[in-house]
């Protein structure tokens, strides 16, 4: 049998493509594999594998009968559990909404089953995809925070009980995560994938976002994603059919990027420090170090006024009906919301769009700005989920980023680089990330 755990996403999707496994074999790894490791990670909120096995068999003879095969055929998927699914619960990490389902499959769900990929099952969030931890634990070391809030998104795909997982993005959700457990995580520019049947946080900051082992998995997944949704008001035409190929041609010249330490440089531990400051070194031809824009200053007060604004109305029914059953922090959350007036909202949202028309500029030069993705590697404890901080800027400004795992920190645990590229420029976007990420591994070879 195929060992499936040293394959891409590519090359699964390729294998089962051309019946040199089934779905139903590559399913059945996956069991075992999650019988294996779950009871110490705790990734899943939900899964049955004997549903999993009958989706594996149904595609299996979809593909048998010769009829035309979406792009994902027959591979299994991971979802985060604030993503609405008729068939299985969606508990968005709550107890509040116990073994609750969607109204509805959400329209990335719907994308899924259209592109003939399986839903394996829904991952662990934090509480209502804020900052209250989950269960989940860090695949590289147990007594460590996985990150958050996709925090069971990350570690199925870290510890290979997944080969892709589908996360989201507010704050820093989806790229903190992939850096403290050492993957790829995608976050897309704002309104390229449909939120519709997602849990709302904040309509003006919400992203969808997208774990694999490489560059070319995510783009794999993307591409079957991103699609103009009438009940999203967000999502906007984008062709996104060529991602994967111009994902792998890369860049047409060799790239030149902007480092940003940013003010938070300070609060990275020294060994991660150093870490960064030998990438910039082995890639001096392609990196200038930049001072942080004066503007970036003012984003995450902006960014707390949204964000927080939007919770207190989206989540108002919990905390009128319910709060006993939230926590401090979402409580408190809620209530600093409540405060704020139309007048600070206005000014949050108008500053959206001068600090992008600021940030703008970089692209006449560069190809990307390069950031340390989190403050360190994956903190101890399992009571926070970290900082997002190295993440706020880019989301509030709604432009496309991605942590890839190419360094290690202290305990030689996983620290993730952030790539940021031009909002909806993806497509290149991508190309860029590709080449960074084979340009390390030969560097390391």
């Amino acid at each position: 049998m195929i060992d499936i755990f040293n394959l891409t996403a590519n090359k699964l999707v390729d294998k089962l493509k051309e019946g040199e496994i089934s779905s139903v074999e590559v399913c059945t790894q996956y069991i075992e594999r999650i019988k294996k490791f779950e009871k110490d990670v705790k990734a899943w909120a939900y899964f049955d594998k004997k549903k999993l096995l009958e989706k594996a068999l149904e595609a299996d003879n979809y593909r048998k009968s010769g009829k035309p095969m979406g792009p994902l055929h027959g591979l299994p998927i991971a979802v985060k559990d604030i993503i609405g699914t008729l068939d299985m619960p969606t508990e968005c990490g709550t107890a509040i909404r116990k073994k609750m389902a969607g109204s509805q499959d959400a329209e990335v769900i719907n994308l899924l089953k259209i592109a003939g990929a399986i839903v394996m099952g829904k991952t662990e969030t934090t509480e209502l995809a804020y900052f209250h931890p989950g269960k989940t634990s860090n695949p590289h070391d147990y007594s460590r925070t996985p990150g958050g809030s996709s925090s069971g998104s990350a570690a199925a795909v870290a510890s290979h009980m997944a080969p892709l997982s589908i996360g989201s993005q507010t704050n820093g959700s989806t790229i903190r995560p992939a850096s403290y457990c050492g993957v790829v995580g995608y976050k897309p520019s704002y309104g390229l994938i449909s939120r519709s049947g997602v849990l709302k946080q904040s309509d003006k900051l919400d992203h969808i976002g997208i774990f694999g082992k490489s560059v070319e998995d995510v783009a794999l997944l993307a591409r079957s994603l991103i699609k103009k949704d009438l009940y999203d008001h967000s999502t906007i035409h984008y062709s996104a059919d060529q991602m994967l190929e111009v994902c792998k041609k890369g860049p047409l010249f060799e790239p030149k990027f902007i480092f940003y330490k940013t003010n938070n440089w300070k609060k990275i531990d020294r060994e991660s420090q150093k870490s960064f400051e030998f990438l910039i070194k082995t890639f001096k031809k392609n990196i200038e170090v930049f001072d942080t824009p004066s503007y970036f200053e003012e984003i995450p007060k902006y960014h707390k006024i949204i964000h927080e604004t939007d919770m207190a109305n989206n989540f108002q029914n919990y905390y009128k009906k319910s709060k006993k059953k939230l926590s401090k922090e979402m409580i408190s959350a809620i209530e600093r919301g409540l405060k704020y007036n139309a007048k600070q909202y206005a000014e949050a949202i108008d500053f959206m769009k001068r600090s992008y028309d600021s940030y703008q500029e970089v692209f006449e030069d560069y190809h990307g700005v390069l950031s340390p993705a989190t403050t360190g590697v994956a903190d101890k404890g399992l009571k926070s989920t970290g900082s997002p901080e190295f993440c706020t800027v880019w989301t509030y400004m709604g432009i496309p980023s991605i942590s890839l795992p190419l360094l290690t920190g202290s305990n030689n645990l996983p620290l993730g680089v952030q790539l940021v590229g031009d909002k909806l420029d993806d497509l290149r976007f991508l190309g860029v990330a590709n080449w960074l990420e084979k340009n390390c591994k030969k560097y390391a070879k």
